[in-house]
């Protein structure tokens, strides 16, 4: 499925939480994946690092850069806490999903996407440039969502 982003600063997505208010880390990934891609998306239930550089953080909030060369991916990652990202440079991206489906979208600079984690949700993707230009995203993630945030891996690489 291809989407065209172009961009809406008022677009929220709530991502519903668990009946009991706790994440659930326990993910099966599509057999239609690689062993590589399942023994990644099994490693980064618990990955909270969702960009390529933490360029700020506070008690308030985590601001990261992401910037994706033609063919880079960021590793699987999970998102617990309400979030937005804007789009600093247009290209075509592709978000895979534990299930095996995916979705491919043209972002154009500007485009910005809200997101909030309701307790015990949480949202669990790669994505990877597959434009032929350079990627790039803001992400602002909130530290008061009603998760708590995830531990960043230190020496982990995340393309």
């Amino acid at each position: 499925m291809l989407k065209i982003d172009r961009g809406s600063p008022d677009r929220l997505v709530v991502i519903p939480g668990q009946a009991e208010g706790i994440v659930n880390y326990d993910v099966v990934p599509s057999l239609d994946y690689d062993a590589d891609t399942q023994s990644e998306i099994r490693l980064s239930t618990r990955n909270g690092r969702v960009g390529s550089m933490l360029v700020s953080a506070s008690d308030r909030v985590r601001i990261w850069h992401i910037t994706l060369d033609p063919g880079d991916r960021l590793k699987f990652h999970r998102h617990v806490l309400d979030y937005f990202w804007t789009t600093t440079m247009r290209g075509k991206a592709r978000s895979r999903y534990p299930d095996g489906s995916f979705t491919d979208t043209e972002h154009a600079v500007g485009s910005t996407q809200n997101y909030r984690i309701e307790k015990g949700g949480a949202i669990l993707h790669d994505l990877q440039n597959i434009g032929d230009t350079v990627l790039g995203f803001v992400t602002v993630e909130f530290l008061d969502s009603a998760n708590a945030p995830l531990p960043l891996p230190t020496t982990e690489s995340i393309i």
